[in-house]
C-alpha cells in the first residue's frame, strides 16, 4: 500500500513539475520566414491572394486529396486541415489553418516593396496559441524546425515561379 501511494504521489508530482516547467515556454509561438523576389508586387500577389495560386508553389496543396471549395477555402483530407484565406489588401493575406487536434494556426503573408524598388520582400508568418498542458508546450519547441523548413522551401518555390527561373 505504501509503494502504491508513493507511485501515485510521484506521478502527480512529476506532472505538476512538468507543467510548471512547461509554463516557462511562451503560450504563443511565432514562426516566420522572408524571401526577396525580384518582381513587381502585383506579379507576386496573384500567387498569394487565394488557394488556387498557392497550389502552384506550396508543396502539399497540389495533391489530389486537397479539395478546393472556392478560391478562399480548402480541405486537406489526409491530414484533416481546413484552410480559410482572407485577402486584407493588395499586399497582405491572412489564413486560418484549422486542424482537428491542434486547434487553429493563423498565417499571414505580406509583400513589402519600397517605392521604385525592383524587388519585394515576401514575409510569411505562422502564429500558434499553445495550451497549458506540458506536452503541448514541449512540442512547440519543434515548430520552428518543422514549419520553418517547409516555409523556406515553399517561399523558394514562389521565388522560382515568379522570377521565371
Amino acid at each position: 500500500m505504501k509503494f502504491f501511494r508513493f507511485v501515485v504521489i510521484s506521478i502527480i508530482g512529476l506532472f505538476v513539475l512538468a507543467t510548471l516547467f512547461g509554463l516557462i515556454f511562451p503560450s504563443t509561438v511565432y514562426v516566420s520566414r522572408v524571401v526577396d523576389i525580384t518582381a513587381p508586387k502585383d506579379s507576386i500577389y496573384q500567387y498569394i491572394k487565394d488557394i488556387k495560386g498557392w497550389q502552384s508553389w506550396m508543396d502539399g496543396l497540389n495533391d489530389p486529396s486537397v479539395q478546393v471549395d472556392n478560391s478562399l477555402k480548402a480541405h486537406i483530407a489526409h491530414t484533416v486541415i481546413n484552410i480559410s484565406v482572407t485577402p486584407l489588401n493588395d499586399s497582405v493575406v491572412n489564413a486560418i489553418w484549422q486542424t482537428s487536434n491542434n486547434g487553429n494556426q493563423e498565417s499571414k503573408i505580406e509583400i513589402i516593396q519600397g517605392k521604385g524598388q525592383p524587388s519585394a520582400a515576401v514575409h510569411w508568418q505562422f502564429v500558434q496559441h499553445i495550451g497549458w498542458l506540458p506536452w503541448e508546450r514541449f512540442s512547440s519547441m519543434m515548430n520552428d524546425k518543422i514549419m520553418g523548413t517547409m516555409m523556406e522551401k515553399d517561399l523558394n518555390n514562389l521565388k522560382t515561379l515568379v522570377e521565371g527561373h
